[in-house]
Order: C-alpha cells, then structure tokens, then sequence
C-alpha cells in the first residue's frame, strides 16, 4: 500500500473517526484525559461534518461544476471518445437517493450517447484489471456493444490503473493513431484531475462529463442539515478527489 493510499483511506470519515476514537481510549486509559477529549471531539466533528448534504454539496459541488455538463448534442464534435475506468457512488443519479439500477447512469452510457449523436467515429476505453481479472476497458467496451457502438470502433487501453496511468498510456494510444482532437468521459467529480492529468501529458481535450450526482434531490422533505449515513459513506469520494488533486499538484502530474 503507498503512502497516499494509506492516507486517503485514513480520511475517510468513518475510519479516522474511529482510529481517534481508539487514541483517545487509550490516551484516557494514561491520563491524558484532556487530549482525549479533544480527539473525541474531532472524532464526533470529523464524521458529522461530512455527513451533513450541505457539505458535499459545497465541497462536491466545486468540483462538479468546474467542467459543467451538456447535452450530446451540444458537445463539439472530435476524432475520439476516451471514457476512463472507474465508478463514482454506483453511478446512481442522485448522490442522496437510494441506489437504483434502472436509473443509473455509468461512464460508458454517456459514451454510448456521444457516439450515437455523431460527436466523433472511434471510442477509446482505459482501464486495467484491478483484480486481475477482465480489465475495465473490456468490460467497458462490452457495456458499449450492448448501447449499439460497433466493436470495431472500440480500441482498448488495458494497461493503467490510475488516472495518471489512463493519461499516460491513453496518449501514447492517441498519438499512435494520430488524434489530436478528442472528448474526455468520466464522472463529473472526477473530471478535474482527469483533465489536468491529460493536459499534463500535452494533450488537448474536450470535457464531456456524465451529469452530476451531487446535486439537491426532488423530495420535498429532504434537508441539508440532517445527517446522513448515504451521505457520510459517499463522501469518501470527494475526499478522495480532493487528496488525489493535491498529490498529482505537488508530484507535477496536473
């Protein structure tokens, strides 16, 4: 395990409040009764903090609408469609609704979409496998099949397993093919250290984001300062964007 994946699982609301909560026991076990009180505090304020809607929708919502969404139709057209591994709550539509298979919306569906409104000829999946099983560029390039995009206009990149990796290798498979101009799919909270990674590799591209998960749901009776155990598991992923942000900044990756 490396160190930053270490300390993104260790932000991870549920796990530091817990690993605070064990320091402060043992710390109260010494006598350090004062310190322990204030990781219990931290601890109580860490996990309520990220439990509140309020929250992701300030702290998820900055990055979601930095590359906003749009229509197929209303996206330029390009030479390719790169649509990057990975899932972001499920794919559910709404970050504060229960999950729901028929109205899902995953990476590949958003592809799908741009290649039946004629946004470019050629789709380009990125994904190893992460199990050591089938790689996610297949398994997306199947999805594809089944939304209508023909096989033969599906090229696979099945070596990354990181962002950084999708950008690396995707470019040299760019490249190779000679395209220059191309659309960039993934989730809308991932999109920001998908562009700046890609961008980093000299590349050009187009974002054309699946549509955002955290926004404020249809029920009347939800609130944005009710705490939230759906809330408080999914937040893990804007952390996650967030720490992943600030590695890639400070190792010149974006």
């Amino acid at each position: 395990m490396t160190l930053t994946v270490f300390f993104g699982n260790l932000l991870i609301p549920l796990n530091l409040s817990i690993t605070l909560l064990v320091l402060a026991l043992l710390l109260f076990m010494l006598r350090g009764r004062k310190t322990a009180a204030i990781l219990v505090i931290g601890a109580l304020s860490w996990a309520l903090f990220w439990s509140l809607p309020a929250t992701s929708l300030w702290a998820g919502g900055l990055l979601e609408q930095r590359f906003p969404y749009k229509p197929a139709a209303m996206i330029p057209t390009a030479q390719a469609i790169v649509v990057l591994g990975g899932n972001s709550a499920n794919g559910r539509l709404n970050w504060f609704e229960p999950y729901d298979r028929d109205r899902a919306i995953v990476r590949t569906d958003r592809a799908a979409q741009l290649y039946a409104a004629g946004r470019a000829p050629l789709v380009v999946v990125s994904g190893a496998a992460l199990d050591g099983g089938q790689s996610e560029a297949a398994m997306m390039a199947a999805a594809l099949e089944r939304d209508g995009v023909p096989a033969q206009v599906i090229l696979k990149e099945t070596q990354s397993d990181t962002t950084r990796e999708n950008a690396v290798y995707t470019a040299r498979l760019l490249r190779d093919q000679g395209i220059e101009r191309f659309l960039l799919v993934t989730s809308a909270l991932h999109m920001p250290r998908s562009m700046a990674s890609f961008q980093n590799q000299g590349l050009n591209p187009v974002a054309a984001p699946s549509p955002p998960q955290i926004v404020v749901p249809d029920d009347p009776n939800f609130s944005f300062w009710l705490p939230d155990m759906r809330t408080l598991n999914a937040s893990r992923s804007i952390i996650k964007e967030y720490l992943g942000l600030l590695v890639y900044w400070a190792r010149g990756w974006a």
